[in-house]
């Protein structure tokens, strides 16, 4: 296992009088959300949750109650094997990151989600989500979209692997993601990529 982290819980603050600027500005640039949405999602995002280097915001076999905002650091999911940790994901400033089977089905996650930097998140709960959904049309495309963008996520991922040549999937990824190396360290990105780390450092970043 290479996290060789402390086992430290993460620092869950409540007091949404110090939810930043920034969630509110990410809202108002969605093209169909009105200002009364806006007003009623900001206040729900209560879970301010600080994360030091190699911390877990969840661990497998916990099960995902919350959808994260992350608004500083950098986060990796990944799987956990005997002697492999397989990454499937990132997350960093400006994106979204849940364990997403576990917050979907309620079920035990399969997943880790482990700060790769000190990070910074800001956290809805399911429940918040669900019940906002329902009074709020816009809210519920919104989360639609997310729904979709995660699918065709999985798909790119899925044609990534089936690539032959580590230059092609490092090429579609970089494509997708282009600040992908200014956050995440390249032995992670080679898990993701599933090659080795020499074999990235070969290619042209």
């Amino acid at each position: 296992m290479s996290s060789g982290g402390k086992e430290v819980p993460p620092v869950i603050h409540t007091d949404t009088r110090n939810t930043p600027h920034m969630l509110q500005a990410l809202l108002q640039q969605i093209p169909y959300f009105n200002p009364e949405d806006i007003a009623a999602f900001v206040p729900l995002w209560k879970k301010q949750v600080q994360l030091s280097r190699y911390d877990f915001l969840i661990r497998q076999g916990q099960v995902e109650q919350g959808l994260y905002l992350v608004t500083s650091g950098a986060l990796r999911i990944y799987y956990p094997l005997p002697d492999e940790e397989i990454c499937v994901g990132f997350a960093y400033p400006n994106t979204l990151v849940v364990s997403f089977p576990s917050f979907v089905e309620g079920k035990p996650s399969a997943y880790c989600i482990q700060a790769l930097k000190k990070s910074e998140l800001l956290g809805i709960s399911k429940a918040d989500l669900m019940q906002l959904m329902e009074a709020r049309p816009n809210i519920k495309r919104f989360w639609y979209e997310e729904l979709e963008k995660a699918l065709v996520g999985k798909i790119e991922r899925e044609v990534d692997l089936l690539l032959p040549e580590p230059e092609q999937r490092l090429q579609r990824v970089l494509q997708r993601s282009p600040h992908l190396f200014q956050h995440i360290p390249k032995k992670y990105i080679a898990s993701y990529l599933r090659m080795s780390p020499e074999t990235l450092s070969r290619l042209k970043v």
